[in-house]
């Protein structure tokens, strides 16, 4: 196949290479809407601790020192993207960061960001 022409040419070529294996418009939006979960740094700071342990809104909310609506609307933006998990026993529901990659790579990209150590694990420099 040959090369895509462009509109205007400014001497590059686009290899056909590159285009066939460019992911379809819907993967790109699965990013878009996880990369959306960084835009307040209270939902950052909730999944972080979720990466490490389980716990439930009442704890989170103590944690973070905001209150129970407040947590509760920051995780059901985090579970509606896909990145934690909960769980029901009794009356209470226990939030956790969802055994992901997109989780476990984000996990890793907050760390690095804000050049933080896991308790579980050192930062590699």
């Amino acid at each position: 196949m040959p090369d895509k022409q462009l509109p205007h040419n400014h001497g590059q070529v686009i290899e056909q290479a590159i285009l066939e294996h460019m992911p379809e418009a819907g993967e790109f939006q699965t990013v878009s809407d996880i990369f959306k979960q960084l835009c307040d740094s209270s939902r950052i700071r909730i999944f972080w601790l979720l990466c490490h342990c389980e716990e439930c809104v009442i704890n989170l909310s103590a944690f973070m020192d905001m209150s129970s609506p407040a947590v509760s609307h920051h995780l059901r933006q985090l579970k509606a993207s896909g990145l934690i998990t909960s769980r029901r026993e009794g009356k209470e529901v226990y939030y956790r960061a969802a055994d992901t990659r997109e989780a476990e790579l984000l996990h890793h990209m907050i760390e690095k960001l804000v050049e933080i150590a896991c308790p579980s694990e050192p930062l590699e420099r």
